[in-house]
């Protein structure tokens, strides 16, 4: 990877730009694959949001992941490069491509000690996603909101290196153009087509953002129930498989249909998230044909930073309490509860058996923790592991995903089992999606708590882990509690 300076008025001179860009071409050959080139600087404070807001376009990619709590935010747009699988050793295959797009790369810029170019990812939760035994969610489906078989919103696997990508980290804002460039690239359009978006950068930092929120609902939205019964029939028929030693766990979820009578605001719909749920991962990723996957989730499935792996466990449910003492009664038999503490403990175990059959020495606290969030709570257990240069993020991703919180236990056995219940395509939903840099760094979260939505229709999902003890109508309760952070955002 060659890595060159930038000439010293690049950001603010076009010629510098065009100067710049041609002699990176000089670098490509015929016989040679493309050069990806990367500029990137340092910009001053700017909202997340604001500059989603900026280039956000429907028949784009685009990406956006921030967690207001901590600052940290990955926001993407467009794409340079890109991949999309629909079956087949997905990660691996997802692995190689980036690999191979970083080994054409030429940097120019704050990269070598900081962020560097990042590839943005979605993963469906089934590999197979065309052949789960249930039908796929049309959204313009005029006149009724069911779903009928038709293509997947989302492929099995979609991974695109953004033409703008923004980095942000506590008080520090990375800005990063992607360009694909071979010999015979035109680069007075590349040009043309990149200098105004350096110029709306200098127009929207230091810039106030604020936004008129509408109400917190859609104006005359129409719930869809789902019907309540197979549901619960699902769940019995689940635990006589439990009882019969077939398996420990399987999640079911739910899909919830609303629409309105305008379509819904992407923006202000995120804004409201993490107004309401600033210790969640808020996200949304786009598949360029005017479709948005959002969410606010609590459950990162891989950080790697600086050698060092982070996993959570997260499983076992209860609602907050109207009082302190109330919720202090109900975080109690929470962390007693023999039901939860069951489903937790056999996450916890999934995951430090498939770190270890990595080569890694996973480290956790003996007991469970609370993630007490604004209308729920969860059993909750941080694994850590130091990790080598040589273990991939991805390869990490093939052995935990999807992990019990996600699936059930044994693996195999609960996707059957979710494939027979559920009568819809999960898609993103419980499925990992987030980012991977040059030096291996990244994070993945899992796409819970979430939304697909187009226009002035949308899909809610929500699940609950059913073990040994749960009962139908207390799975129900919990999924629609857990609806409830999509609901009160959509506007």
């Amino acid at each position: 990877m060659l890595v060159l300076p930038p000439p010293e008025l690049l950001w603010q001179d076009r010629r510098e730009l065009h100067r710049f860009l041609f002699e990176c071409q000089q670098n490509c050959r015929p016989d040679r694959p493309p050069k990806i080139v990367s500029i990137a600087r340092d910009i001053d404070p700017v909202d997340p949001l604001a500059f989603l807001e900026t280039f956000w376009e429907a028949d784009r990619l685009n990406f956006y992941l921030e967690k207001p709590q901590s600052g940290e935010a990955v926001v993407a747009i467009d794409a340079a490069v890109q991949l999309t699988l629909e079956k087949g050793e997905r990660f691996g295959r997802s692995r190689h491509f980036i690999e191979s797009c970083f080994r054409q790369m030429i940097l120019a810029g704050p990269h070598r000690d900081s962020f560097v170019p990042a590839f943005c990812c979605s993963f469906t939760f089934f590999e197979d996603n065309s052949a789960a035994n249930s039908e796929h969610y049309y959204l313009r489906n005029p006149g009724h909101l069911k779903g009928r078989h038709s293509a997947p919103v989302f492929p099995s696997a979609t991974l695109f290196l953004p033409q703008i990508l923004l980095y942000s980290e506590g008080d520090r804002r990375i800005l990063l153009f992607n360009t694909l460039l071979d010999w015979q690239s035109d680069i007075d359009e590349i040009t043309e087509r990149t200098w105004p978006k350096i110029r709306q950068i200098d127009e929207i930092q230091n810039r106030r953002w604020e936004r008129n929120r509408p109400a917190p609902h859609p104006s005359k939205s129409i719930w869809i129930e789902p019907q309540t019964e197979p549901f619960r029939q699902s769940v019995r028929s689940v635990l006589e498989s439990i009882a019969a030693g077939e398996l420990s766990k399987v999640v079911l979820s739910q899909a919830f249909d609303i629409c309105s009578s305008r379509p819904f605001d992407l923006i202000n719909s995120l804004d409201n998230l993490r107004s309401l749920y600033p210790d969640c991962y808020i996200f949304s990723t786009g598949n360029g044909r005017g479709q948005n996957f959002i969410g606010a989730s609590p459950e990162r499935l891989i950080a790697v930073r600086g050698g060092e792996l982070i996993t959570d466990a997260l499983a076992g449910s209860a609602p907050r309490g109207q009082s302190a003492a109330e919720d202090a009664d109900i975080a109690h038999r929470l962390l007693s509860s023999d039901k939860d503490r069951r489903e937790h403990q056999a996450v916890v175990d999934f995951i430090v058996e498939r770190l270890i059959h990595l080569g890694l020495t996973p480290e956790r606290s003996p007991q469970p923790r609370l993630m007490r969030l604004s209308n729920i709570q969860h059993l909750w257990t941080p694994i850590t592991a130091p990790i080598s240069s040589d273990i991939h993020l991805l390869e990490i991703l093939a052995e935990l995903h999807p992990t019990p919180a996600a699936a059930g236990t044994p693996r195999d056995v609960a996707q059957t089992q979710i494939r027979r219940y559920e009568t819809f395509d999960r898609s993103l939903y419980a499925a990992p999606l987030g980012w991977v840099d040059y030096h291996g760094n990244g994070e993945l979260i899992v796409g819970i708590r979430s939304a697909l939505i187009d226009g002035d229709r949308a899909r809610l999902f929500a699940g609950a882990g059913i073990v040994a003890g749960s009962e139908p109508d207390r799975e129900l309760a919990e999924i629609r509690l857990k609806l409830q952070a999509l609901l009160r955002a959509l506007v």
